[in-house]
């Protein structure tokens, strides 16, 4: 199994970049490969004109196409997701989360920010034609403690238990997935079948 992730915030230090990072671990503890990209990670250049061409966008895109899910994080800016994280999306195609379960993660301030995932993330995923989306993880900023003298960074108890259980949600809707069968096998399936009229 591949997992997609998808981070929004600018910054290196961000703690939507935290739960990514958690997540990636409890995923490669389940034995799924995950494949990390960061809003930063691509040139601005690329983002702000749109550069389909780009080498990098290319191969976000192929990673995309073959991944079994996508977890997007994004930081909540002015009551929205990044605006960065926007213009890595519309560089996806236009049915690139077709099939793919989705896990959107979402920061801001405060619990007052818990609907612009609803409201402005969701339905650019939707657009996208990502047909199972799972319950968004909401965390507020006193929910994260960022790690201090190489210590890990520190989750609430209620934070840590919501990612987990979101996870394993996303963790069977990966399970349930249809996997697609070579045609050499179908091809060999369909001559040595056995038919009754």
């Amino acid at each position: 199994m591949l997992v997609v992730t998808l981070g929004g915030s600018p910054s290196l230090k961000s703690r939507s970049n935290i739960l990514i990072e958690r997540a990636t671990q409890w995923l490669n503890q389940q034995g799924v490969e995950v494949v990390s990209y960061q809003v930063r990670d691509f040139p601005a250049e690329d983002l702000l004109f749109a550069n389909f061409n780009s080498p990098a966008v290319k191969l976000l895109n192929e990673h995309v196409a073959r991944a079994d899910g996508i977890i997007v994080a994004t930081p909540v800016y002015k009551a929205s997701f990044s605006g960065a994280l926007k213009t890595l999306l519309d560089l996806l195609p236009e049915r690139a989360l077709n099939h793919k379960p989705v896990l959107p993660i979402a920061t801001g301030g405060s619990s007052a920010h818990m609907l612009a995932v609803d409201y402005a993330l969701k339905p650019v995923l939707a657009a996208l034609k990502a047909q199972e989306m799972l319950h968004a993880v909401f965390a507020d900023d006193s929910q994260i403690a960022y790690g201090e003298n190489g210590n890990p960074a520190q989750l609430a108890e209620v934070l840590e238990q919501r990612l987990e259980d979101a996870l394993q949600h996303f963790h069977h809707a990966l399970a349930r997935r249809p996997t697609t069968i070579d045609p050499n096998v179908l091809n060999d399936r369909l001559i040595n079948s056995r038919w009754s009229i």
